[in-house]
């Protein structure tokens, strides 16, 4: 028998304040990794709706690495290199894709 224990933490804001300061602060990473043609660039965001969660966020974001990768990977990497996630935010549930832009097609999702 497995004895589970739930513990609850007043928050000071709602969850739309939470929902606001989250997309704020990923706009405002993104912004400072971004530079040089490098770092992320967001290619679609938009609300959604699911029927299992409800209202939720799509973002797809392409994520440029080819200056961030080591020397000797970089000497096998197309110099147009980069990873294409996609996410959709049915909050506290979020389901992430990731696709790496290369010649062999490899998909990671994470739920």
């Amino acid at each position: 028998m497995v004895l589970t224990k739930e513990y609850r933490i007043c928050m000071p804001i709602s969850v739309e304040e939470y929902k606001i300061g989250q997309l704020y602060m990923i706009a405002r990473h993104s912004l400072e990794q971004s530079g040089d043609g490098e770092g992320v660039e967001v290619v679609e965001n938009k609300e959604c709706f699911d029927e299992k969660h409800g209202k939720g966020q799509f973002t797809e974001k392409r994520i440029h690495l080819s200056s961030r990768l080591p020397y000797w990977v970089q000497a096998f990497t197309p110099k147009i290199f980069y990873v294409t996630e996609k996410a959709w935010n049915y909050f506290p549930y979020t389901t992430t894709e990731y696709t790496v832009s290369s010649s062999i097609p490899v998909v990671l999702s994470i739920l």
